[in-house]
């Protein structure tokens, strides 16, 4: 039996055999002028799971005070919306060149489970994006709450309606009862899940991404991606008029199917 249902689906691909993405977005970069600024605001225009998770972050980090530590942190793109008097400490895997392409001078790479942080000894964690790439989500929650103050902040920010990426380091999709079971089995109380968009942005959300493999081809074939360039052009007022309705409908309330979640909770006191 198991035989005959193996070959049943032996014309497919096996998907273990994949090791990188078909098509990928560029890297955050650090914002660094009025030049890479304007290019991040056009890419979080495009790209809604980023706009999304800006727009979100922008009414919750400039009102954080103490020590902030921004885990799985990247390119650091969301540390210009913290207020100056915050102390900022990014953190980050030592794979994270590796794995997803990211080192920055300004952050503290460790190798493991445990974070260079001391118990007890930060206020506010921010997590963005960085949940569905940690095979143990409870132990990475648990070294949040170690290094929480008792009542400090946690924020974590998720895909759902997203592709596979950075494949293969990319695990799991949450749902917000997933998510305040995680928080509450690691002590977390108080948790509030938010989505981020709804089944009309998801959809707008598809759409591009289908054009802007046309748009930015990646591909080594000069000739190709010139043709698929030229072929894009009528396409483009339809993707920025996508863009615009997507981003109109974040304003919304959120929806069952959505681009992600926003999630805070708060170490018990």
């Amino acid at each position: 039996m198991a035989d005959s249902s193996q070959h049943a689906l032996i014309h497919r691909t096996n998907m273990l055999y994949r090791t990188a993405e078909t098509w990928r977005p560029p890297l955050f970069a650090q914002p660094r002028g009025r030049w890479s600024s304007g290019k991040a605001a056009l890419r979080r225009f495009l790209d809604l799971q980023a706009g999304s998770i800006w727009r979100d972050l922008k009414d919750v980090l400039p009102r954080v005070t103490g020590t902030i530590v921004d885990v799985g942190c990247g390119a650091q793109p969301y540390r210009s919306l913290l207020p100056p008097g915050a102390k900022y400490i990014g953190i980050d895997s030592s794979a994270a060149k590796d794995h997803f392409g990211y080192e920055v001078p300004d952050t503290l790479y460790f190798a493991g489970d445990r974070w260079p942080i001391a118990d007890a000894s930060v206020d506010f964690v921010l997590c963005a994006e960085t949940l569905e790439h940690v095979p143990d989500s409870r132990e990475f929650l648990g070294e949040a709450f170690r290094c929480l103050t008792p009542g400090g902040t946690i924020l974590i920010t998720v895909p759902f309606a997203a592709r596979w990426h950075f494949i293969p380091h990319d695990y799991w999709r949450f749902t917000p009862s997933g998510l305040d079971w995680l928080l509450q089995n690691c002590g977390f109380v108080n948790t509030r899940v938010y989505a981020r968009g709804n089944a009309f942005t998801v959809a707008c959300y598809k759409v591009m991404a289908l054009l802007l493999r046309l748009v930015l081809p990646q591909t080594e074939k000069i000739p190709l991606r010139l043709t698929l360039q030229v072929l894009s052009v009528p396409f483009l007022p339809l993707l920025v008029f996508l863009a615009m309705l997507a981003n109109f409908s974040l304003a919304g309330n959120g929806g069952d199917d959505c681009l992600g979640y926003t999630t805070i909770s708060e170490r018990k006191p």
